[in-house]
């Protein structure tokens, strides 16, 4: 025990004194704040400041579809009508589109007889934000104008169209109702769930490294004559989610200090509410802690398999596939997050910590998955202790000879 605690000593302390442990604990949040300022910011701007061109036979019509658009000010849109238009008038627009004086031109024919026909044509293929605002305000003054031609007034025809706001409430697990807010709960589940993923990542990498640098510097020869191989490795695994643990708390302590502030505030209220229970608090490191250890224990195996950090590097993507898995199923956690397949999903171990935190921005899951999630992760790191350990004890005196799977399997059976 004495030579486990100093070798975990030995990690925490050279990690935290070093530069990356200070540069990473300011720049990670920072990084982090830039890119959702950035996504928040893109996301208000996408559609807007569009300059467009509504061209259709009817001068009601296209005067009506400008008037929806420009009744949505968030936008900042441009429009101009062109009514009636004929052909020519298309071969001059699709001119001005490519000279970039429009950004593009809706334009509307109507054959006898038939519903009409409306085409978008613009130099972007993926701007379908403009489309969907095209398609509203269309299909909304088309609407308008068949009621009217029934002999619905127009004042009454406006308020059979009117649009309703939908507020979202939630039922939680004691059954009462609370004002929720599906964007924010998403975004929180998300960031908390990225977090995660990135850290034990992180951490389990480093593990993985501290033993490639000491088995290529031979210094574990020196080292094993005075502790076990498993003291080395638990000392090594302890030590490094130390600093792991250290520096999520520092964010933690810095996050709190900040939305204290009066800066802060508006996040705090409002359709921005960010609120975080202390089922969540107690979770993430809980998770946190399960989750590097499992990570950092396959990592570790996998070092004392190789050579070289090049070579590590190559089964790295690998170790990577269930974080990969766990945010693919992000569409359908976020529709139906009590499936089948969500439950299934956050029961793998792998993929427990991320999904768990993805389920719990959307509704809070039983206790009994946290429970079978936990234990299910705690027995999966046992067994993949158990082999990293045995594989970690012939392995870091292993020089010269490849570790293929035959060899690995030996090396169980000698250890």
């Amino acid at each position: 025990m004495h030579n486990l605690l100093l070798v975990a000593k030995r990690e925490y302390l050279e990690q935290v004194r070093g530069r990356a442990f200070r540069l990473t604990t300011v720049l990670v949040p920072a990084l982090f704040a830039i890119i959702i300022g950035v996504g928040f910011l893109s996301g208000r701007s996408t559609g807007a400041n569009k300059h467009l061109v509504v061209a259709a036979p009817d001068t009601v019509l296209a005067n009506d579809i400008r008037d929806q658009l420009l009744a949505d000010k968030s936008a900042k849109a441009t429009v101009e009508v062109i009514a009636p238009a004929g052909g020519e008038d298309r071969d001059a627009l699709v001119k001005r589109v490519s000279a970039k004086e429009i950004d593009g031109f809706l334009w509307i024919e109507q054959p006898a007889g038939k519903d009409p026909v409306a085409t978008y044509e613009s130099q972007s293929s993926g701007d379908f934000v403009t489309e969907a605002k095209l398609s509203s305000a269309l299909n909304h003054s088309l609407i308008q104008g068949r009621l009217e031609q029934r002999g619905v007034k127009q004042s009454e025809a406006d308020a059979l169209l009117a649009r309703i706001e939908i507020k979202t409430l939630q039922v939680n697990k004691e059954g009462k109702v609370v004002k929720s807010n599906a964007q924010t709960s998403f975004w929180k589940g998300y960031v908390m769930a990225i977090l995660l993923s990135m850290t034990t990542m992180i951490y389990g990498m480093n593990v993985a490294r501290s033993i490639i640098q000491e088995k290529t510097s031979r210094i574990f020869e020196v080292m094993l004559s005075t502790a076990k191989p498993s003291d080395l490795l638990a000392g090594k695994l302890i030590g490094v989610g130390a600093v792991g643990l250290t520096q999520i708390a520092i964010w933690v302590v810095a996050a709190v200090a900040l939305l204290s502030t009066a800066f802060a505030a508006p996040l705090m209220s409002g359709d921005l509410a960010i609120h975080f229970s202390w089922v969540e608090g107690v979770l993430f490191p809980l998770y946190f802690v399960l989750g590097y250890l499992l990570y950092s224990s396959l990592f570790a195996g996998l070092a004392a398999t190789c050579e070289t950090e090049q070579e590590l590097q190559m089964y790295t993507p690998l170790a990577a596939v269930p974080i990969w898995l766990s945010f693919s199923l992000i569409v359908l956690i976020i529709n139906d997050s009590n499936s089948v397949w969500s439950i299934a999903a956050s029961m793998f171990p792998p993929c427990a910590p991320i999904i768990m935190f993805l389920r719990m921005g959307s509704s809070m899951p039983q206790p009994w998955e946290f429970a079978l999630s936990i234990s299910l992760m705690i027995v999966s790191i046992i067994g993949v202790l158990w082999v990293s350990t045995k594989l970690y004890r012939v392995g870091i005196l292993m020089y010269g000879k490849r570790a293929t799977l035959p060899e690995m399997l030996r090396w169980l059976r000698y250890s």
